[in-house]
This record gives structure tokens, C-alpha cells and sequence, in this order.
């Protein structure tokens, strides 16, 4: 196997590569060579994917059997758009590695593969579904605009040659986003430690390496001979993990003696904790860990037990291993001062 990684320097990009590495498949990678390091044994191309030469030049270096795209989180529909149309003639099959934002009904309603996806054209620029100033409600943009990069890949290479993955939370080694990082550095410091909601509430994070093998797994099938594309949601099995579970691990590999001190979501809401960052994983939307994945299980995705994925994900950091830097890791964690109100308010 022949694949093409767009990105493949750090976190999901840098475990696909070295995955199929692994495997031994013959790799080349497409970044700008601004961060992360590159994969020994992969043939690294640098270019920017927003301008045509950069892209054409790409294009000469193939054929792959399939792409891979995991650097397209940032990318407005039409770039991906340009991208896709660029590579077709080179590439077997294009594996795009969305979300489930892309979904409608997420994350107030449980999802299936076939819940309803956002608007979103496939040539639509980085301001599409942007809400205007001072409206109310939901903000979608981030959604539509994946959702109209999956349109841009399917409208160039078709279903058949066209595997779309939705995952929800993403956690391992290499996070960068700092969710799991911000928890396990929170369990180590010790002390009454604030935990979200209830410790029985489902969470469904999945470990960034079986989304790299997945995707993989599906590279070939992405091709015009197999006609075998599809969609996917990726996640852990709905009921399997709980957040005192995952609470508990940290603790644990952190060797820490923090003791947990539940808050029900309405004394976080009262106390206007932002959901989703503060308290990272925690979110009060009913639909937000109910997302079925059964289609991706049957078609070969298994996912290790979240443990796993917290002591491995410390034994990186605790050894050295930084993530690559990004402005979302600040966004993560609830400052000391505020948690310690909160636990005064609880009591004992």
C-alpha cells in the first residue's frame, strides 16, 4: 500500500503514519513543516494545501492507493474542495477525518450514521455559518463548515472512493488539545478535586491510535475497485467508560491521593462553569456521549479501554513527551481560585 498523510506530523496525523509505517506501507506526507516533527521511514513533502502550485506539485509525487486527511480541521470546504479535485487523478480512494459537530442534532440528540448532517457547500469559504453579531442560540459554524468539507470530498472522488469518519472526543498520547493532559496534571497536584456531574455518566472518548488504525483499515477499501466507502462514527461503546472511571484512572497512574468531590451539574451551571473546557469532558446536552458507532465496529474498529489510553497519554508526559504547542490547550481547566469556591460551597 501507497498512502498520502495530509499532515502527519503530530497527534492523529503523526499515529496514521506511524501505524501504516508499522504495517509496512510506503508513506508520503503533506505539511507546511511548521510544527511537529516528521515520522522517520515517511517521505515528507512540505507545501501549503491553500495554494494550487503547492498542490499540483503534490499531485506529481503520487500515485497513492489511497489519502488520508487529518490536517483539515482548520481548512475552509472550498481548500479541501482543491485539494480533493487536485489528488483524485492520483489517488485511489480519500479518507476524511471529520466529526460528529457535522451532525444537526449533536450534542443535543443521540446520533446514528444516518442522523441528519449540517448545511454546509462544498465550496463554501471560512466565513460560511459563521452566527452574525449578537444573534442567540447554538453556534454552528465550526459544524457547517466540516460538514461542507465532507461534501467537497465526496462530490470529487464519489461514495465509493469516499470513507468519512466522525469522531467525537479524541484522547492519547500526543493530545494537544489539552483535555486529558489538563485532568492528569490536575489528579497529580492531589487535594479535594472537583468532579463533574455524576461518576456513572457514560463518556465515550476514543484512543487517537485506534482512530489511525481504523482509518487505515478503510484505506483500502476507499478505492474505485472495491466501491466499499462509508460512513462512521467513532467512538467508544455508549455505556462502557464513566467519567468516575476515567477520574479514577488519573488518579491512580498519577499515584496521586486526591480525594473526588462530585458536583451535580446544576451547582456547576449555577456556578456558570463552561462547559466542555473548565471541566473538561463534561457537558450537560443529553446527546453528547450518545452517539451509536455500532457501523464502525462491525466494520473492524475496536477501541482499548480508556485506562489504557490515560497511563499511556502520563507515561508520555511524565517522560518528557510535549505535545505539540496550540492555542486551544489554554482554553482547558478551571483556575484554582474558582475550584476551590465551588468545593467551599459544596462542603464536606
Amino acid at each position: 500500500m501507497k498512502i498520502l498523510v495530509l499532515g502527519g506530523t503530530w497527534f492523529l496525523g503523526k499515529a496514521v503514519v506511524e501505524e501504516a509505517l508499522g504495517r509496512g506501507w510506503e508513506v508520503t506526507t503533506f505539511s507546511r513543516g511548521l510544527s511537529g516533527e516528521a515520522v522517520a521511514g515517511a517521505r515528507a513533502v512540505h507545501g501549503d494545501r491553500t495554494v494550487a502550485a503547492d498542490l499540483l506539485r503534490l499531485a506529481g509525487k503520487g500515485p497513492w492507493d489511497a489519502v488520508v486527511d487529518t490536517s483539515a480541521s482548520e481548512l475552509a470546504p472550498r481548500d479541501v474542495l482543491a485539494g480533493a479535485r487536485a489528488l483524485e487523478a492520483s489517488a485511489g480512494g480519500y479518507v476524511y477525518v471529520s466529526t460528529v459537530s457535522a451532525y444537526r442534532g449533536w450534542p443535543d440528540k443521540p446520533l446514528t450514521e444516518v442522523s441528519e448532517v449540517l448545511d454546509g457547500p462544498p465550496d463554501a469559504d471560512g466565513s460560511y455559518g459563521r452566527m452574525p453579531e449578537g444573534a442567540e442560540g447554538p453556534d454552528l459554524h465550526y459544524g457547517r463548515q466540516k460538514a461542507g468539507a465532507e461534501r467537497a470530498v465526496l462530490t470529487t472522488f464519489g461514495d465509493a472512493r469516499t470513507t468519512v469518519l466522525r469522531p467525537g472526543v479524541i484522547l492519547g498520547p500526543g493530545e494537544y488539545v489539552g483535555r486529558l493532559p489538563w485532568w492528569l496534571g490536575r489528579a497529580a497536584r492531589g487535594g479535594r478535586l472537583l468532579a463533574p456531574g455524576r461518576a456513572d455518566k457514560t463518556i465515550q472518548p476514543v484512543d487517537v491510535r485506534d482512530v489511525a488504525g481504523f482509518a487505515l483499515d478503510r484505506a483500502p477499501a476507499s478505492t474505485a475497485s472495491s466501491g466499499a466507502g462509508g460512513v462512521f462514527n467513532v467512538t467508544a461503546p455508549i455505556g462502557r467508560e464513566t467519567m468516575g472511571g476515567f477520574l479514577a484512572s488519573c488518579l491512580e497512574v498519577t499515584r496521586s491521593d486526591g480525594e473526588l468531590v462530585w458536583a451535580p451539574d446544576e451547582v456547576l451551571v449555577r456556578h456558570r462553569v463552561r462547559q466542555w473546557t473548565e471541566l473538561p469532558l463534561w457537558r450537560t446536552h443529553p446527546g453528547a456521549w450518545q452517539i451509536d458507532s455500532r457501523g464502525a465496529y462491525a466494520a473492524g474498529l475496536t477501541c482499548r479501554p480508556l485506562a489504557e489510553t490515560v497511563k499511556d497519554t502520563w507515561q508520555r508526559l511524565s517522560g518528557g513527551g510535549q505535545p505539540v504547542d496550540h492555542p486551544r490547550w489554554a482554553k482547558h481547566g478551571i483556575p484554582a481560585a474558582r475550584e476551590a469556591e465551588i468545593l467551599a460551597a459544596l462542603g464536606s
